[in-house]
């Protein structure tokens, strides 16, 4: 049952640890919608790596709390940010017939974040981010191996810093949308809006 509490963040935190005591197996995966500076779509799944506390805690004044993942600045979906911010999310858990759609604007997540968010992933992600040119065109497999080889000889011994070109952004919520699947396709859609990121929420229902 779903409970229609003033806040989508809180409501999220509930939905999203629902999902992970189903033993959905990455209820973080997400859905990630850019367009491009003229408009053209694309989508590609990336992680959410806030928890539900991390989600509610408003460290930056109002509208602050958000929905972070993290990837290479020069990435196609990078650049599209930088020139397009708005942007969309998309949680499918098919085994509860239940999805959730967020849309808002994007930031920039500050560089002592991307360090600490860093300093976590595993040593073998950590070298990937230097190797890796993210989105560009490379001749073969090989190629990218090489590079893994030398940044491993290169980091030997000590930590692998962050590299400059690598960390997050924060997609902060102007719209969340919570379905859930019904039996005759009479789905509950419980909905979310509000005009500003420091405006108050409006919360409705929309037919299916």
């Amino acid at each position: 049952m779903f409970e229609f509490v003033d806040d989508p963040l809180k409501a999220f935190a509930v939905q999203f640890e629902n999902a992970a005591k189903a033993g959905i197996l990455d209820p973080s995966a997400m859905s990630l919608a850019t367009a491009s500076a003229d408009g053209i779509p694309s989508v590609r799944i990336v992680l959410l790596k806030e928890t539900p506390t991390d989600l509610l805690r408003d460290t930056k004044g109002p509208g602050a709390a958000g929905f972070s993942f993290f990837t290479n600045y020069e990435s196609e979906k990078s650049k599209e940010l930088a020139q397009n911010p708005p942007a969309a999310l998309l949680f499918f858990w098919p085994q509860l017939e239940q999805q959730i759609r967020v849309s808002g604007t994007v930031e920039r997540l500050s560089r002592q974040e991307n360090e600490n968010y860093f300093s976590t992933r595993p040593r073998l992600s950590q070298i990937g981010a230097w190797a890796s040119l993210q989105s560009q065109e490379i001749p073969n497999s090989a190629w990218l191996e090489k590079r893994v080889e030398e940044y491993t000889e290169k980091f030997a011994g000590k930590d692998v810093p962050c590299p400059e070109r690598w960390g997050g952004f924060r997609l902060l919520p102007l719209a969340v949308e919570f379905w859930f699947g019904k039996l005759g396709r009479l789905h509950e859609r419980y909905c979310y809006e509000r005009a500003s990121l420091s405006g108050p929420w409006r919360k409705f229902m929309r037919s299916p």
